[in-house]
């Protein structure tokens, strides 16, 4: 449940903003973006599990920027996968400096004494490079629909809705695959 709580002015934001001017929904991705980060942080989380947060809020205020600088842009048009694509550069980036943005939310959900163990880790890294792969499949399939066929409505809504609920489901599913081997190999 933190993931999607996590990512719920992502989803708000594409389900608002497919029915009001985009300069408006930008905004309310602002708004979403900064009460759900203050929202946690006012519940103690730690700043390693609000990546997702703390990029949501970067996005939207650059996108709000953009939105009512120059309402008539081209990037109105892209935001779909332009989205998408922050979100694979967020994933990507924290694979990269070794800080998985899953790494804080999970730490949030399994005993202290799990954290350093490097199963753990390395588990986390493998989720995220499937939210990652995702947000990437997502951002570059959104924007050759867009490109080719933009009133493929159906369409833009299954790559959305697959774009989340595939590493959901992954989340959901490979950290109890990890604990079956792990409690396997003990066993014996």
């Amino acid at each position: 449940m933190n993931y999607l709580r996590s990512f719920l002015p992502w989803i708000a934001f594409a389900v608002v903003a497919t029915q009001f001017d985009w300069r408006y929904s930008a905004l309310i991705g602002v708004v979403l973006s900064a009460g759900t980060l203050l929202w946690e942080r006012r519940n103690d989380r730690a700043w390693d599990s609000l990546v997702i947060e703390l990029s949501a809020l970067g996005f939207f205020v650059l996108l709000t920027a953009i939105a009512f600088a120059f309402p008539d842009s081209a990037v109105r048009d892209q935001v779909d996968p332009l989205s998408s694509g922050w979100l694979a550069l967020t994933a990507w980036l924290s694979i990269a400096i070794k800080k998985p943005f899953t790494f804080g939310i999970a730490r949030t959900m399994v005993p202290r004494e799990l954290w350093t163990n490097p199963v753990f880790f390395r588990t986390n890294v493998i989720i995220t490079a499937v939210w990652a792969a995702s947000f990437t499949v997502h951002a570059i399939a959104g924007a050759i629909l867009l490109a080719y066929a933009p009133h493929a409505t159906a369409a833009l809504i299954t790559i959305k809705v697959l774009g989340f609920a595939v590493p959901i489901a992954f989340t959901v599913r490979y950290p109890k695959i990890v604990r079956a081997r792990a409690t396997a190999h003990t066993a014996q």
